[in-house]
């Protein structure tokens, strides 16, 4: 490039606007993909649609099953008792949302059983190993006395 190119204020200012524009573009995906994550956050849950909402009478069978749980298990549990007590929707695609739904859960209630029970087996083996060091431990000073 000769010097009157690299000097020519038209070249420098387009380059500065190409940037400018290269910049705003960037914040603004920022920008809307963070507006549309918090948006879909709250859709994502619900555990019912409106539409879906249980009938009076299955309130008040959760209500009395609630009382009979105690308060620590209340607060943590994964399934709500309403969603086996809600009726399944006449439309197809609702249906299979509802099913699709449940499916997942089940399978999250199963990936954690498994979890859990492998935990307990390692809990179990490091509990026999934490035994035999007591023992090595325990023999250990019985021949030094």
């Amino acid at each position: 490039m000769s010097v009157d190119q690299r000097d020519n204020p038209k070249l420098l200012m387009g380059i500065m606007a190409a940037l400018a524009v290269i910049v705003a573009c960037v914040f603004g995906y920022f920008w809307l993909s963070n507006a549309t994550q918090t948006t879909q956050e709250p859709e994502q849950t619900l555990s019912n649609p409106p539409a879906m909402q249980p009938s009076v009478a299955t309130d008040q069978n959760v209500a009395v099953a609630a009382e009979q749980v105690p308060a620590s298990t209340q607060t943590k549990t994964l399934v709500d008792e309403a969603l086996l007590q809600d009726a399944v929707p006449e439309n197809p695609s609702l249906a299979k949302e509802e099913l699709d739904k449940l499916d997942d859960i089940q399978a999250q209630l199963n990936d954690q059983k498994q979890a859990l029970n492998q935990q307990h087996a390692d809990a179990d083996a490091l509990i026999k190993l934490k035994e035999e060091q007591i023992q090595l431990l325990e023999a250990q000073l019985a021949q030094e006395k």
